[in-house]
């Protein structure tokens, strides 16, 4: 009987002890989660009516840090760091083809519209690289800039020529070295980025579809 209480006295103390083993991990560190926040959308210039040739949006190939969630940040030349404590509420990735996608609609030049997640036919794939997506300090002692560049190309897709290609790249200061200041300037960024591009697939497309009579291509810095 003896032997038989201490047993079951052993085997109670080993069924705790987990239990404090647990209650001694530190607690996780809250992540905030940030929107990719869009300005005002500025009127489209007159660019003839809707277009009848189709469009789809192939999100952007990344690699490395590029490809996750995190808020990167080049603190100094030639050195990658993340903010502690902050994400974006979706991928780089999406996080582009997404603001590209509002930025045609909200242009409506384009209503034949859709994106690698839809299973339908397209004229015409844009895809595109993104080589940056970083906050990026220039000067010391003053605040950081938003930095977004985009290697594009246009697609025909029934004959899988690319038929025109850019690199965009955009930069907008942020307003301090906050991180919703830093969030802001992304946000600026990515609309400006967007608009240009938006204007250049229209005249590429037009131009493919109807090279004699099609205006040139826009001229981008």
């Amino acid at each position: 009987m003896i032997f038989k209480r201490t047993r079951r006295n052993a085997l109670g103390v080993l069924c705790v002890l987990p239990l404090a083993a647990c209650s001694v991990l530190p607690a996780p560190t809250p992540v905030d989660v940030y929107l990719l926040p869009a300005t005002a959308t500025a009127p489209v210039a007159d660019g003839g009516g809707p277009r009848t040739w189709s469009l789809r949006l192939i999100r952007p190939e990344t690699g490395g840090q590029l490809s996750g969630q995190r808020i990167l940040v080049m603190p100094e030349p030639n050195r990658v760091s993340v903010y502690k404590g902050a994400n974006w509420h979706e991928s780089t990735a999406l996080l582009i083809r997404n603001r590209l996608f509002d930025a045609f609609r909200a242009d409506a030049r384009v209503n034949a519209l859709s994106t690698d997640e839809m299973r339908t036919f397209a004229d015409f794939e844009l895809g595109s690289e993104l080589d940056a997506f970083h906050s990026e300090y220039r000067q010391h002692g003053k605040a950081p800039e938003a930095v977004i560049r985009l290697d594009t190309r246009l697609i025909d897709t029934a004959s899988r020529r690319i038929v025109a290609s850019h690199a965009f790249e955009a930069r907008e200061a942020a307003a301090d070295s906050s991180i919703p200041a830093v969030v802001a300037a992304f946000g600026a960024a990515a609309d400006r980025l967007a608009a240009e591009l938006v204007a250049w697939t229209i005249a590429a497309a037009d131009a493919a579809r109807q090279p004699e009579t099609a205006e040139p291509l826009p001229v981008l810095p």
